[in-house]
């Protein structure tokens, strides 16, 4: 059955009677009106292709550092007082295969700000000040990540997990160091020239519109942005998985933090996924979760735990992944009792109040999300660039009602394997025999 979103108070009909979808020139553009007096929200994207064996995804990072630091036409301040004057907000993020864009305006300012936007995409400035600048910042970030105990083992973990050609794959944090300090302003501009185009360009706007206006916002400043030609350079399913276990030594901590995974043999559009993710959320999903009610409540072993899917995309397979953090003394006992608990999850399932339980949880964490412009302009991106049509996201609430625990413990019999999870380990804890320094 197709069920009503609330969205913003007001009880509006299915997505798929709601949302305009239309081609326009480049773009693919998603048009959703709602209750939102004189306010759009928009969220967009398109694919990069990074060289991730490559460490392109830094030079990524840098060029998307640098979008709102001026164009050729704009200075930053420029930019700035163009933006303040309206009260408009616009952001670019990097993520793997994709550069992401966002923003929200007023409705009478959309048409420029979506024009100030092509501009920044399209012939960004590049000032060198601005970018050194930038080097500094994301080299901070690094070492910063490197006292961080989750980020390493997290970081540990991908390196046993996947290829270097894989979009999980985080590199060593010193390699990611020396490879930023040997980039230079003409490597950005080159990246950008290479890799910045129309490929897979979706944009999705909601709020107080006028669809005749944002289409000929739309065509008019993004006529003629042309497809790059870089290829698909990546692999797309982890292609190894090395049980054992590897220490990231970081001294002077009280806690430990711990990943256990291994890889999944599945992408989001696959039928497995959603069964997948709600029993995973059953293991570890919230504070009713099973490794919560027995390592943290019962036995006192830690303060946070939980488990999860990671990784997972359209275009990529991830890995199932059970993280802990856990002070000293109780390291080994802390890893032996979640292994209990791992194990006995993959050999009994999940039981029906389980599942139920969590498809409410689920099922309501969807609409809620649903429920302001920000939020229904990234579920609209996300479900496009999943390739699913606009109707799934009425569909969805129902998908995940229809998995029954029959459907869910074959899925946890045929995917989990408790004696494939590599352990990855970083703080101040002695590597046991059996572990090897972290790659």
């Amino acid at each position: 059955m197709n069920r009503t979103t609330h969205t913003e108070g007001a009880e509006l009909r299915p997505f798929a009677e709601r949302v305009t979808e239309r081609r326009v020139g480049p773009c693919r553009l998603l048009a959703l009106p709602t209750p939102a007096q004189s306010v759009v929200t928009w969220r967009g994207s398109f694919m990069s292709f990074p060289e991730f064996d490559s460490d392109e995804d830094l030079l990524q990072h840098m060029v998307v550092s640098l979008l709102d630091k001026g164009t050729r036409r704009l200075d930053r301040f420029a930019v700035a007082e163009l933006l303040e004057n309206r009260g408009a907000q616009v952001d670019f993020s990097s993520d793997g295969l994709y550069v992401d864009l966002s923003g929200r305006a007023l409705k009478e300012d959309v048409p420029d700000v979506l024009g100030l936007v092509a501009e920044q995409l399209r012939d960004p400035l590049f000032d060198e000040e601005e970018f050194e600048k930038a080097r500094a910042r994301i080299a901070a970030s690094i070492q910063r990540s490197m006292e961080n105990t989750g980020s390493q083992a997290s970081g540990s973990l991908t390196r046993h997990l996947y290829t270097r050609t894989h979009p999980n794959y985080t590199p060593e944090p010193a390699e990611r160091l020396e490879r930023l300090e040997s980039i230079e302003l003409p490597d950005v501009r080159a990246y950008h020239e290479r890799h910045f185009g129309s490929n897979a360009f979706t944009l999705a706007v909601v709020g107080d519109i006028d669809e005749d206006e944002i289409v000929e916002a739309v065509a008019s400043h993004f006529a003629g942005w042309s497809e790059h030609e870089a290829p698909a350079h990546y692999t797309s399913k982890a292609d190894r998985s090395r049980a054992g276990r590897s220490v990231v030594p970081i001294p002077d901590r009280q806690n430990v933090d711990v990943r256990m995974g291994h890889p999944v043999a599945f992408r989001r559009t696959d039928p497995d996924y959603i069964p997948a993710y709600l029993a995973t959320y059953v293991l570890g999903g919230n504070f009713s979760a099973r490794l919560m009610q027995t390592i943290r409540d019962e036995m006192g072993l830690t303060y946070g735990i939980g488990a999860g899917l990671y990784g997972v995309s359209a275009e990529y397979s991830g890995h199932w992944q059970v993280a802990v953090t856990l002070s000293g003394e109780n390291v080994d006992r802390g890893i032996e009792e979640t292994m209990r608990q791992v194990r006995l999850f993959v050999d009994e399932g999940v039981t029906n109040e389980e599942l139920s339980d969590k498809k409410t949880t689920v099922v309501g964490s969807f609409q809620v999300g649903l429920a302001t412009t920000s939020g229904l302009a990234s579920s609209l991106l996300k479900n496009a660039e999943r390739g699913f049509d606009v109707g799934y996201l009425d569909r969805f609430p129902d998908e995940v009602e229809a998995v029954t625990r029959e459907f869910a413990n074959a899925v946890i019999a045929r995917h989990l394997e408790p004696d494939d999870l590599h352990i990855a380990m970083a703080g101040t804890v002695e590597a046991p025999m059996d572990a090897a320094a972290s790659p």
